[in-house]
């Protein structure tokens, strides 16, 4: 008796080892997967100026923000912030002052027709790098947008929008301090119209080395 118990307390110990093994070897194989989707969506990410009407789901929008939260940020203060703009009154709004910047009339749209836009500011009394905070957030955003299927571009003349009496009203209406938050960017989403872009060819000597 004491033989058979002890041969089944062995077998069980070697299936749970065996069980063991393979989940981390499955946990290693989910891993390298997840990686190399990581390292496709940063490679094939272009961006784009040509979208449909079709306004994608909050959930999805509700993601790309989360990503853009989680850009590194200097000592973590976390200087920026990000107005998710789906309200198509306020996106044109933002579109005709975007154009106004440049002295172009209210017909041209300077956001290529993306029903969502994503206006990063950032705190510059947060933290000396809030410039590059925002610049990270911007990249996340972009690459978010990607990878959930959606076409995106980063749009410049934040700055200038939100330094504009109007721009500060939009602010201000958000409970946010039109006083201390500067425009970085716009990052434009949704989905693509056309063909999707191709990648140019990357520039020679774009990395240089130091073994």
């Amino acid at each position: 008796m004491k033989k058979l118990s002890f041969i089944l307390t062995l077998v069980i110990a070697v299936l749970f080892v065996s069980c063991c093994n393979k989940n981390a070897c499955d946990d290693k194989t989910n891993d390298v997967t997840a990686m190399n989707t990581t390292m496709n969506d940063l490679l094939t990410r272009r961006s784009v100026r040509s979208y449909t009407d079709e306004v994608p789901p909050i959930e999805v929008i509700e993601e790309i923000c989360k990503a853009g939260t989680y850009a590194p940020t200097g000592m973590n203060k976390q200087s920026p912030i990000i107005v998710a703009v789906t309200n198509r009154e306020v996106r044109d709004r933002l579109s005709k002052l975007n154009a106004g910047v440049f002295g172009k009339d209210n017909d041209m749209d300077p956001f290529y027709g993306a029903p969502v836009v994503l206006v990063v500011l950032a705190d510059t009394t947060a933290a000396f790098t809030w410039k590059e905070d925002g610049s990270l957030v911007m990249g996340n955003l972009l690459n978010a947008a990607h990878a959930k299927g959606l076409g995106s571009c980063w749009i410049h003349r934040a700055k200038e929008v939100f330094e504009t009496e109007e721009g500060k009203a939009i602010l201000r209406d958000l409970g946010i301090d039109d006083t201390k938050y500067v425009g970085i960017g716009n990052c434009i989403l949704g989905y693509t119209a056309g063909d999707y872009p191709e990648a140019r060819p990357r520039k020679e000597n774009y990395v240089y080395w130091i073994k």
